[in-house]
């Protein structure tokens, strides 16, 4: 039985902005919305340049929301990512109306008074609420989430935000163009607004069609445990909030937390998961049952396409690339070589160059953190390029010996937009392991660079001592 439905692949160009006709494609004209979800994006002028696109997010239920949520692990974390964690927390992620974001300042490492910032604004979408739930006084929790986007180290214009949010509220609509808009409110250096919407059922309930939608932003700092990156999904399913954390957190393990662009992790990452149930059916109540398998499938699934687009909207990527581990004898150990090929600069431009260069997919390969023998013999090890057409695999390295590589196919296959990196382990050092991981990266070309000035950091020098300064150029 499929519970699955294709999601629809018509696309066209969004709200005033120049996206690039390669990119057109992933912008849809239409979808199907959950029930009681609402959104909108409406112009504020957070930053002083922006005169005319829409930089204030607001997605809102009529009805409240189990809610769950992911955070950065980064320790310079922003204040809407401290404020959204306190508000879920204290509220046990239930009775959760709204999601309020903005794009063009973080709100991130400001202090104090950043704090009180991202709580006002939660605050007054709380107040539009006020004449359909009991009146609050400042010291119950908000119902609010929120986020922010853009730069570092700068105070939001609060006065200006503040002042619009009710009108954000009075212009919520279920309607296609309205979350479309909404999904272009909160990018920043993205290309193109990221949204997509699918439809699914449930065993227990055959007769209720669900619906589940999702956006996402981030074109740069994208790497695990994600970066400069929002999410938010939402469906009308009856999912109570122990079972949609568990979801949320086993879904964008596979999905947000297996891709990278640059290999930098932001201050604001926040992937957050609202649920309704306003279409009705019998709630979900383990992840052992089918309803729960079947909405672990889905969610899991729409939140890998949700963050690929965010891969292909790399600045200024040119390739989507799936890297993939098998007959690994560890899962994490296949999806840590996944994750080491996929942010090596060397591959990555490689790629760029479309030179099929496997030795430095082997150099990754050896140099994984924490990986050793017993996981890569190098006897046994695979390497491929697996073209996306359907046609047979190029075959680099078999079990440790170099195959003679038709450079003209390997320059076809890397001419192309999407490309698979397939690594086979062979089981590893006793040949029994059958694992396997995916990463989802870009390549790395002249105009990611040019976005990049000479830079220093501390890190560690080959002895591990801390401290040591080094200096990376542009490659």
């Amino acid at each position: 039985m499929r519970f699955i439905q294709t999601i629809s692949r018509q696309f066209s160009a969004p709200v005033a902005g120049a996206i690039p006709s390669a990119k057109q494609q992933y912008v849809p004209t239409r979808g199907t919305y959950p029930k009681g979800f609402l959104a909108t994006g409406i112009h504020v002028g957070v930053k002083t340049s922006n005169t005319q696109f829409p930089d204030l997010a607001l997605i809102a239920s009529d009805i409240p929301c189990s809610a769950a949520a992911v955070f950065t692990k980064n320790i310079f974390q922003a204040a809407p990512v401290t404020v959204s964690r306190e508000i879920l927390q204290k509220k046990s992620g239930e009775g959760i109306r709204a999601i309020v974001i903005n794009s063009g300042c973080a709100n991130a490492v400001t202090g104090k008074g950043g704090l009180e910032d991202s709580m006002s604004m939660a605050r007054a979408v709380d107040g539009c609420f006020a004449s359909t739930v009991s009146s609050s006084s400042s010291s119950e929790t908000s119902s609010t989430l929120v986020m922010s986007t853009g730069v570092i180290g700068q105070r939001l214009p609060i006065s200006k935000i503040l002042s619009a949010i009710p009108q954000a509220y009075t212009s919520l609509s279920s309607s296609h163009s309205s979350w479309l808009v909404a999904a272009r409110a909160i990018c920043t250096t993205d290309t193109f607004p990221k949204l997509l919407s699918t439809t699914f059922s449930l065993p227990s309930s055959p007769g209720v069609n669900y619906s589940l939608a999702g956006m996402t932003k981030g074109a740069g700092m994208i790497h695990p445990n994600m970066a400069t990156l929002l999410g938010i999904l939402a469906t009308d399913a009856p999912i109570p909030e122990s079972i949609l954390s568990r979801l949320l957190k086993s879904a964008v393990d596979q999905s947000f937390h297996a891709i990278s662009i640059d290999g930098d992790m932001s201050t604001n990452d926040t992937v957050a998961f609202l649920a309704n149930g306003a279409a009705g059916g019998n709630p979900i109540t383990s992840l052992d049952t089918r309803d729960g398998q079947v909405m672990l499938e889905v969610l899991t699934s729409f939140a890998q396409q949700l963050s690929h687009l965010v891969v292909r909207d790399g600045e200024g990527a040119t390739k989507f690339v799936k890297v993939k581990v098998i007959n690994s004898p560890s899962l994490p150990d296949a999806k840590q070589i996944a994750g080491t090929i996929a942010r090596s600069l060397l591959v990555k431009t490689a790629l760029y160059g479309k030179d099929a260069n496997w030795g430095r997919i082997i150099c990754a390969i050896g140099h994984t953190e924490g990986v050793g023998v017993d996981t890569v013999a190098p006897s046994k090890t695979s390497v491929s390029f697996v073209p996306q057409d359907g046609s047979n695999p190029l075959k680099l390295l078999v079990n440790g010996e170099p195959e003679a590589v038709d450079e003209v196919r390997a320059a076809k296959i890397l001419d192309n937009e999407d490309l698979e990196i397939l690594v086979d382990l062979g089981g590893g050092k006793d040949g029994t392991g059958t694992e396997e991981s995916c990463y989802w990266t870009c390549d790395l070309s002249h105009v990611s660079l040019s976005n990049s000035k000479i830079q220093s950091h501390e890190a560690q020098d080959a002895d591990g001592r801390p401290g040591v300064c080094h200096y990376q150029c542009g490659l």
